[in-house]
């Protein structure tokens, strides 16, 4: 695949310049959302931006119109300090690295594990490594209980089989059975032998797909084709609808964001909220887990 531009996924350390201000991303592993951290953020928007809070199909925050240092395409010191502050920026090398998408209703309700503690055990091995923060900006994981990221196209990831055992995902095909505790860190090993073999400059890989035999090289065993008849991956599930679901409420979220009055409807239901692929946001039941 040849390529004539460099990734210009947006993050906050390389916002994107839009017509009305710099547009900047937070990456949200597993849409995991503490309430006062969007309660921060809305207020943050509210000074320097339009006052909106927007989600993505990836289960990530943006805001726009956010102003920038004069003559760059940078934020403004004072904007960049108080972004940081809300405590969804951990790590300003890995801003663009921590592409993580995971079950949403993980853990609340149903499922065939708890993928939450993958997903933290994930994203700390990602900003552990300085190398992983030169994945590419659109390079995405994901880590699936239930089939309903099995539509989604990614580059690397695990789906569970039962509690203790998950297969890889690597690209369109499947690698490997090993322990689910395994996963982060055989993800993370993939992630840089992606790193090792992409190439670099503007026709550099953006995804596994374009690699993926390189890294089956890797694994040392061939990959087999998507879901392979003899194992018992989940089938693909719908779309979560919005409204009363198991282990919640699926909130919709408009197209043009949430206000205020919606950050504080939200952030006084849950202390701990998590925004889905679906453009929404799950507001946890009082007897799950999540809202303890």
């Amino acid at each position: 695949m040849s390529r004539y531009r460099r990734d210009r996924c947006p993050g906050v350390l390389r916002p994107w310049p839009a017509d009305d201000g710099l547009l900047v991303r937070l990456r949200l592993p597993g849409g995991r959302l503490p309430a006062d951290a969007l309660a921060a953020l809305a207020a943050v928007a509210e000074r320097y931006g339009d006052g909106r809070v927007r989600v993505t199909g990836r289960a990530n925050l943006q805001v726009r119109a956010m102003p920038a240092e004069p003559g760059t395409d940078h934020l403004r010191g004072d904007v960049l300090a108080a972004v940081e502050a809300t405590g969804l920026l951990p790590s300003r090398a890995h801003d663009l690295a921590r592409n993580l998408m995971a079950s949403p209703q993980s853990g609340l309700a149903g499922g065939r594990a708890d993928v939450r503690p993958l997903v933290a055990a994930l994203d700390a091995a990602l900003q552990a490594d300085p190398r992983l923060a030169d994945l590419p900006g659109r390079f995405l994981l994901a880590l699936d209980d239930r089939g309903d990221l099995a539509d989604r196209p990614v580059d690397l990831g695990v789906v569970a089989l039962d509690a203790d055992r998950g297969q890889l995902r690597v690209g369109d095909a499947w690698g490997p059975v090993l322990p689910l505790a395994d996963a982060p860190c055989a993800i993370a090993d993939l992630a840089r032998r992606f790193l090792d073999v992409r190439g670099d400059g503007p026709d550099a890989a953006w995804h596994v797909p374009e690699l993926a035999q390189h890294l089956a090289q890797h694994l040392a065993q061939p990959l087999v084709e998507p879901h392979p008849p003899d194992l018992d991956l989940p089938p693909p599930a719908p779309a979560l609808p919005y409204g009363v679901v198991p282990g919640g409420v699926h909130e919709p979220v408009p197209d043009d964001g949430l206000d205020r009055s919606a950050v504080e409807r939200l952030t006084a239901a849950a202390p701990v909220l998590v925004v889905t692929p679906w453009r929404g946001v799950l507001v946890p039941s009082p007897t799950s887990e999540e809202s303890r």
